[in-house]
């Protein structure tokens, strides 16, 4: 053992003990990084899948979304050390309720690839509600599909590497307000239930698309954009002993309440996505697109109300802003141009990834500061 006792009282040695103090404290903040970034690819303009990940890389996202099994993106992510969230496009649902299709599936776009490929999770649809006219025809094939492709992930021996689920989104909910009281709609809890009970089963988590945006551009005069934005003074709604100064985290705890009305108690939730577009809409700017990605980005370190002191696994949507996405709202929600110009700052690890003026970081660390 090292014997610091004869430099211990010096000046230099203090300066070090100091320096080491700092050191650890900033990496305990840090951390982790618990927020990852959607690359959605619905653009005729985008870059090639081999400059996304160095554009991803380069920034420090240390995780992905994507949609479908582009087989360009996952050649491109070999050997990359990004964690991928993979998913089945609704359209593939009804395939893969067949077991052979889905052991197919998994050892063309899975199998092949790992462990050059780091999956994480396979979303087995997205955004499928029985009650939706768009996605109801899928509806019963989702749980078929996730049971068929957790089991081929299985006999590929991967079931402690990747988690099987679907995601979610928030019009599934019957009752939000207060938090405490989320409630599932009794006329979908027939297909959400089971699908609740077999990820319960593999431990593996839902995964939920929540966006504060909607909720506020859907009503403006009830909900404030301070509260969506993670900025507002101080607490905004008090549900028992607990206060909410965010819609962010009170839909999330909603979610959790109904999720443990169904019987998921025990069930973690990842969100994956959630975004604020920077035009098109009601409360659409690039300021306010910052202001709640990179608050965002610094609240999901530490928890709900409901969950308190618990990193909140999370997805920005998205990397980029896509040309063929409709209506016009939905082409606005990147962080990034498809020419890769950045169109804001944020820090992910704890970095600032994109170079600003000093007068442009002041605003950001004003806005941070209003949702101390």
């Amino acid at each position: 053992m090292a014997n610091f006792s004869r430099t211990s009282n010096s000046p230099f040695m203090a300066a070090l003990v100091y320096l080491l103090v700092l050191f650890m404290a900033a990496s305990q903040l840090t951390g982790a990084q618990p927020v990852g970034v959607c690359y959605g690819m619905m653009g005729n303009d985008l870059p090639k899948a081999t400059e996304v990940i160095k554009l991803y890389k380069s920034n420090h996202i240390n995780r992905m979304r994507i949609y479908d099994p582009n087989q360009a993106a996952l050649q491109a992510l070999k050997g990359s050390g990004i964690e991928l969230m993979l998913g089945v496009p609704n359209s593939d649902l009804q395939a893969l309720a067949s077991a052979s299709n889905a052991n197919s599936w998994v050892q063309k776009n899975v199998k092949s690839f790992w462990p050059a490929v780091k999956f994480r999770y396979i979303s087995v649809g997205n955004e499928v509600s029985p009650i939706n006219g768009a996605t109801s025809r899928f509806a019963q094939f989702v749980l078929p599909a996730i049971r068929n492709i957790h089991n081929a992930i299985s006999s590929a021996g991967l079931k402690d590497h990747i988690k099987v689920s679907t995601a979610i989104d928030l019009t599934l909910i019957g009752n939000s307000f207060p938090p405490s009281q989320g409630a599932f709609r009794g006329d979908i809890r027939g297909y959400l239930d089971p699908i609740i009970r077999f990820l319960v089963e593999t431990k593996a988590p839902l995964l939920a698309n929540i966006y504060p945006y909607f909720s506020y551009a859907g009503n403006p005069r009830e909900i404030s954009l301070k509260y969506a934005l993670f900025t507002a003074p101080g607490v905004v709604v008090q549900d028992g002993q607990k206060g909410y100064k965010n819609l962010f985290d009170a839909m999330l705890d909603a979610l959790y309440s109904a999720v443990e009305r169904a019987g998921g108690a025990q069930l973690q939730i990842v969100v994956s996505e959630s975004g604020w577009p920077s035009a098109g809409g009601v409360g659409t700017s690039v300021d306010n697109a910052k202001t709640y990605n990179s608050n965002l980005i610094r609240h999901v370190k530490g928890g709900t109300p409901k969950k308190p002191g618990k990193a909140i696994e999370t997805y920005l949507f998205a990397m980029f802003d896509e040309n063929q996405k409709q209506p016009e709202l939905e082409k606005h929600f990147g962080l990034f141009s498809p020419n890769q110009k950045a169109k804001y700052p944020l820090s992910f690890n704890g970095e600032t990834i994109w170079d600003v003026s000093t007068g442009y970081n002041a605003s950001v660390v004003s806005a941070l500061k209003s949702d101390i």
